[in-house]
């Protein structure tokens, strides 16, 4: 204790605050650097969160004692990486994050006995838009989503009503298909009563229009055929891709696809009569038989009495007859067509194919290029017309022409996944990472030199002097009568030698100063020795 206080005197106090000061300076910067690099590394839990999600993710955190930062104002969460799938499971298990929208658990807050009829049909309606951009939200490519309706009022003796709207704002990850449309809007349509999925508009947040609600019928007929089209230049343009990259290989073919469709609406009836093919229908026949007798004119009573028998007898001519008469009805076979062909009708297909040639390495190293041969290109089109149903009466067209494309292709290596490769190619999180190492390492070096350097040698410099010192009296007799090395600016040890010469040489004089005095004024000094006796008793 004694040394360390004698050392602690030394170095006086203005020397120990600044000592004080430096060593806890250092702890709280290695503390620092330990508390972040022992801190999990953090990862996004969730984005583009509302207020009220926010805050019931915060507070379930919280109770967990789980770690976590807010970000964006509080619209981003960020938690420990190797928890981000639990905690999103368990969220998912609550229901959270709602996305900012109220469903049918409106009905559960609430006493339903004090609202108004007027009330209850604005929950019913905010409720059943909830519910709907829930639904639409867990489409893949939709990140968010909101629903308005506009249901007319039902009212009493009403002939005509309006029918419902419904327009839809989509922010998206990506590009919605024109089936992922269709599929919204029919979502929409069977859930809302008397909607019909032609008067849904859809917009995304850039003020796209992905679906007209305002649009005839005629239009949305010509919309259908348009997306029917390019749905089949898309299709047939990615089965040619496929099946010529596995020939000139990936990267060195261009198709382009051109479908010709018939817009027209035709519907034709016809009748058809074939002779040759008789059916008796019906068959009428009449038969007729008449007989008729001679007299030589006489007219009497007694001929036209009851049983009477002509005076001629036997001799008397008669007159007979006999008619027969048949009709026969025929059916004639008829065949009678009707027939509707819709517009959209694949009129014409062509088809563009653009290959690359052949490239090999020649003795001195370099590419060098050779086009494909006809045959190779024949080949190349014949399994063109297959894939796409090459048909000549429609007036198909297929052309494949060899060209050197301007790009030449570059050699790819493949080399296993290795310390070195992930270092060549770093993610975003890495580059991160390694800032935050790489700031981290030039503080610490920064605070070695400049703090931690300076210190140590201003403390081990009095201790290394007081070793140099002569400490016997032979040695400092020795080195009194040596004579007096000439100092050096280069060697610190002969600089501080030489202070300590001229600060004994000073304190020499003193003694000799008070030695004087104490002769010269014995009765004085004798009167200061007793009161400092006093004093220290």
């Amino acid at each position: 204790m004694n040394a360390a206080l004698e050392f602690a005197q030394k170095l006086g106090p203005a020397r120990m605050a600044a000592m004080g000061g430096v060593v806890l300076a250092l702890v709280a910067f290695f503390a620092f650097v330990i508390l972040r690099v022992s801190q999990p590394a953090m990862g996004v839990l969730y984005t583009e969160l509302s207020l009220q999600d926010a805050g019931a993710i915060i507070r379930d955190l919280e109770s967990r004692g789980v770690p976590y930062e807010t970000r964006a104002d509080g619209q981003t969460i960020l938690a420990p990486k190797n928890d981000l799938a639990r905690l999103r499971m368990e969220f998912a298990a609550k229901g959270v994050p709602a996305g900012g929208g109220v469903g049918y658990e409106i009905f559960d807050k609430g006493d339903a006995f004090s609202s108004t009829s007027f009330v209850q049909n604005i929950n019913h309606l905010r409720a059943l838009e909830g519910e709907l951009a829930r639904t639409i939200r867990s489409i893949g490519r939709v990140q968010n989503a909101r629903v308005h309706l506009a249901i007319p009022e039902r009212r009493l003796f009403e002939r005509d009503r309006e029918p419902p709207r419904a327009s839809i704002v989509l922010r998206l990850r990506g590009e919605l298909e024109s089936a992922q449309i269709r599929a919204v809007r029919h979502l929409v349509a069977s859930a809302v009563e008397g909607l019909r999925p032609d008067r849904i508009s859809i917009v995304d947040e850039q003020g796209r229009l992905l679906a007209d609600g305002a649009q005839g019928d005629v239009t949305q007929a010509a919309v259908a055929i348009d997306e029917k089209q390019a749905g089949l230049e898309r299709r047939l343009k990615r089965q040619i891709e496929e099946i010529v990259a596995g020939i000139v290989g990936s990267g060195r073919t261009r198709v382009q696809v051109a479908a010709e469709f018939d817009h027209n609406r035709i519907e034709s009836r016809s009748e058809t009569y074939d002779p040759e093919s008789r059916v008796v229908r019906s068959t009428q026949t009449r038969e007729e038989s008449q007989t008729s007798a001679a007299n030589d004119g006489t007219v009497s009573v007694g001929n036209e009495l009851p049983g009477a028998t002509s005076q001629g007898g036997a001799n008397a001519a008669r007159d007979t007859s006999a008619k027969t008469e048949e009709t026969v009805n025929y059916e004639i076979s008829r065949t009678m067509r009707t027939e509707v062909l819709e517009g959209g009708r694949l009129k014409r297909l062509s088809v563009a194919v653009l290959v690359d040639g052949a490239y090999s390495r020649g003795a001195n190293g370099e590419l060098s290029y050779q086009p494909r041969s006809q045959e190779d290109l024949d080949r190349i089109a014949t399994l063109v017309r297959t894939a796409i149903g090459y048909d000549q009466n429609r007036g198909d067209q297929v052309e494949v022409v060899n060209l050197q494309f301007a790009d030449a292709p570059q050699e790819t290596e493949f080399a296993d996944e290795s310390l070195v490769t992930s270092l060549l190619n770093p993610t975003k999180e890495d580059i991160f990472t390694y800032i935050e190492i790489a700031v981290i390492a030039l503080l610490t070096l920064m605070v070695l030199l400049m703090v931690v350097r300076p210190l140590v040698k201003q403390v081990i410099g009095p201790e290394v002097s007081r070793k140099l010192l002569p400490t016997t009296p032979a040695a400092i007799a020795a080195a009194g009568d040596a004579p007096a090395p000439e100092p050096s600016r280069d060697n610190p040890a002969m600089r501080m030698l030489e202070l300590a010469r001229v600060n004994g040489e000073i304190q020499q004089q003193s003694i000799e100063k008070i030695g004087e005095l104490v002769q010269a004024n014995p009765a004085e000094s004798v009167a200061v020795l007793r009161q400092w006796i006093n004093d220290r008793t």
